[in-house]
């Protein structure tokens, strides 16, 4: 009886697993795209600007780590913030620095394309002097950022 339950609770996770295109957890917000790397570039890219936020940087992953010995296709982490929300926070608080501007992680694995973020939500309990209006806010943003990008919700 034990190993058919074990079993069935495997089926109804991995069920569970298969049906969802867009993953929220505590720390990390992930989504699986079918579409093509550039394609998911170009409209990460679009979806951060439609959201309000600018673009600061875009950098490359993928030349390191092959330059390192690791087989890797292609991967970058897109910045992206409010420049002056963001110099504002830094001034006031300024050990949020490393965590601004946020960051959404995109590489390609096989013929779709994996976009990865921290849940800003996360930092909150970390930096209780910022007002939550901004985690929350920022948490809202990514997602809709995501489901601008491409995924289905």
């Amino acid at each position: 009886m034990n190993k058919l339950s074990n079993s069935i609770k495997l089926v109804v996770f991995l069920l569970t697993l298969s049906f969802s295109c867009l993953s929220y957890s505590q720390d990390l917000i992930m989504a699986r795209i079918k579409q093509s790397f550039p394609e998911t570039m170009v409209n990460l890219q679009s979806a951060i600007k439609k959201t309000g936020y600018t673009i600061s940087r875009v950098q490359r992953v993928d030349i390191g780590l092959t330059k390192s010995g690791f087989k890797t296709d292609k991967y970058r982490v897109v910045f992206f913030g409010k420049a002056n929300q963001v110099d504002n926070l830094i001034s006031k608080h300024p050990d949020i620095a490393p965590y601004l501007p946020l960051k959404i992680s995109i590489f390609a694995e096989n013929n779709d394309t994996i976009i990865v973020s921290n849940n800003p939500q996360h930092m909150k309990s970390y930096f209780k002097k910022i007002p939550s209006h901004y985690f929350s806010t920022w948490e809202k943003d990514v997602k809709k950022i995501f489901q601008l990008t491409g995924v289905i919700d």
